[in-house]
């Protein structure tokens, strides 16, 4: 059996962050990342636009309680205060220290870093490497793995976590190379696995992001928190939906549709194109519904809008937003210094996730925490975003609760003992499991069963929501579900049989898909990203708290906590 003083599962931000910090904290402890892609390969590369810090570089004024109100305001108060206090707070010194760390911010002419204007921020306060932050920053923190000696189990897949008697005591795993399984026992275990956007048809996220860490958390008997609220990006490049980044916004950017109208002037007039993100893609939508999008043709009445950077100029677009211009030209042929992006909304970021407290570690129950276990990034929730996240706070609550994550974990191993695990009956029942998608005799490719599951999440549970659509999404998903058993797989063989690990992706997709809609439909109110037209007001009477939803087989329990409110009052909300 293998062993660990540390495990961490995800070779992203947070996971990185939070391996470095407990290298730093104590060298003498045997930390392993486990990764299904190699790290540099992990979805945080795709981040473009950057991180917020009351930095002051440009904008004097800016404090860090600004930036906290901005966050909570942007939650639709559904966050919790004393995680967002220590976000904001220690943002400064984060880019600071990643800085230190190697990382190629974009600068000032005097050499300061850069700061930018991001949507939902009341000062410009995003640090940014042209429009390649995550990668910048990820690859230094994959080079500092390195420096302390992490091992890094690269491109295995994590198929079980083991809990038993409320403790982590390691994980079960896959190499997808030659399909050997492995039992990985540790003192602490954490889940930094990224979100789950390939629950939608539409996405911004890689093919990765199949919410792997969320499903094995719920199938373990834990809760998922506040699920419901998934956050559609306002500008995905139509028809692929690859993320065109705030950061074109924040650079001046407009969005106009069919009458080449700034239409965002009806929706958010102070803040026009760099609204919060549910309210940008919302109008989006409505225009669109209302027959003021575009075809490709130019014609109204079409499927997108228009995002124009030609008053840019070409020096600010190639300098500022290089890449958002490649992409446009690579996938729609389309030269953004001379003609308009089409965009429409696209599933971008999960602001659910897995419980944790502001150390990282886990919830068993609105009250209770689970031994061992800690989660940090997408995958978690400490509900620094709750109904709404800001854009470049993500890269945010990745290193600083990376970091924290990773501090916590350093202490909390100290005194512990490695658990005692029954290897064989884990290895066992993962073999059982395998060897039983190999042989089943099923009539559906799993593309198809794949498919019909991301459109019926795409067509259910959307931008706007009623009661009567999660209904039939409901009922569809169940059917679905009833057809995993019969899906079957032309590959037979154990050498980078990359169909099995699509298998157990799609269940991981389906745990997700269900507890999503389970928990939108239980909120009878519109808060943030979640829109029900038949309840079109926030109701902080009713739902002023966060939804904790327990998976099992037969269906989802729902139970609330409370919202931590330290500092702001809830008021309404208008930009």
């Amino acid at each position: 059996m293998l062993e660990h003083d540390v495990i961490i599962v995800g070779g992203g931000l947070a996971g990185c962050r939070a391996a470095v910090e407990i290298a730093r904290t104590d060298p003498r402890l045997n930390i392993a990342v486990v990764a299904k892609t190699h790290p540099i390969r992990s979805h945080s590369v795709a981040a473009q636009g950057g991180m917020a810090a009351s930095l002051k570089n440009v904008d004097s004024e800016d404090s860090w309680d600004a930036h906290a109100f901005d966050t909570v305001k942007g939650s639709d108060y559904l966050a919790d205060q004393d995680a967002v206090e220590i976000l904001a707070k220690e943002a400064p010194d984060v880019v600071i220290d990643l800085e230190h760390m190697g990382v190629l911010f974009s600068r000032l002419s005097d050499g300061r870093i850069a700061q930018r204007a991001f949507g939902g921020h009341s000062h410009n306060r995003t640090c940014y490497a042209a429009d390649k932050t995550g990668h910048a920053i990820l690859h230094e923190l994959v080079n500092n793995l390195r420096r302390y000696g992490v091992q890094v189990y690269e491109e295995w897949y994590v198929m079980r976590l083991i809990l038993s008697e409320n403790e982590a005591k390691g994980v079960v795993m896959y190499r997808l190379l030659d399909g050997q399984i492995e039992v990985l026992r540790a003192k602490a275990v954490m889940f930094a696995t990224g979100g789950y956007g390939r629950v939608y048809n539409t996405t911004s996220n890689d093919y990765a992001s199949t919410g792997d860490g969320l499903a094995m958390t719920a199938i373990a008997g834990l809760p998922l928190e506040d699920m419901e609220f998934v956050q559609f990006h306002p500008t995905g490049l139509y028809p692929v939906g690859v993320l065109i980044s705030e950061a074109v916004r924040g650079e001046g950017a407009y969005l106009i549709n069919s009458e080449g109208d700034r239409f965002m002037k009806n929706y958010a007039p102070s803040r026009m194109e760099l609204a919060p993100r549910d309210i940008t893609s919302r109008a989006i939508a409505y225009e669109i519904r209302a027959g003021r999008g575009i075809h490709p043709d130019g014609s109204a009445g079409g499927p997108f809008v228009y995002l124009d950077l030609r008053h840019m100029g070409k020096e600010k677009i190639m300098s500022r937003v290089p890449f958002c211009w490649e992409e446009a030209h690579r996938l729609v042929g389309v030269d953004a210094v001379t003609q308009p992006m089409p965009v429409r909304p696209t599933i971008h970021y999960c602001m659910g996730g897995i419980p944790v407290n502001t150390d990282g570690r886990v919830r068993s129950s609105g009250d209770g925490l689970v031994d061992g276990f800690f989660a940090a990034g997408e995958t978690s929730c400490v509900s620094v975003h709750g109904a709404n996240r800001l854009g470049s706070n993500s890269l945010l609550e990745c290193v600083v609760y990376g970091k924290r994550t990773g501090a916590a974990i350093a202490q909390y191993v100290q005194k512990r003992k490695l658990p005692a695990v029954d290897e064989q009956r884990y290895i066992t029942e993962a073999q059982q499991q395998i060897q039983a998608l190999l042989e089943q005799p099923g009539q559906y490719r799993i593309h198809q069963i794949r498919q019909a599951f991301q459109d019926c999440m795409t067509n259910y549970c959307g931008v706007f929501r009623t009661e009567e659509l999660m209904r039939q999404g409901l009922q569809q998903l169940e059917e679905l579900q009833q057809q995993y058993p019969q899906i079957y797989l032309d590959d037979k063989g154990s050498c980078w049989n990359t169909e099995i690990v699509e298998a157990l992706e799609l269940r991981s997709l389906m745990v997700v898909g269900q507890t999503i809609l389970a928990s939108a439909l239980n909120r009878q109110e519109s808060r943030g990203a979640h829109f029900r037209e038949d309840y079109s007001q926030r109701d902080d009477v009713n739902f002023l708290k966060h939804t904790m939803a327990y998976y099992s087989p037969a269906g989802i329990d729902i139970q609330y906590r409370p919202v931590a409110i330290t500092m702001f009052e809830p008021k309404e909300r208008k930009y």
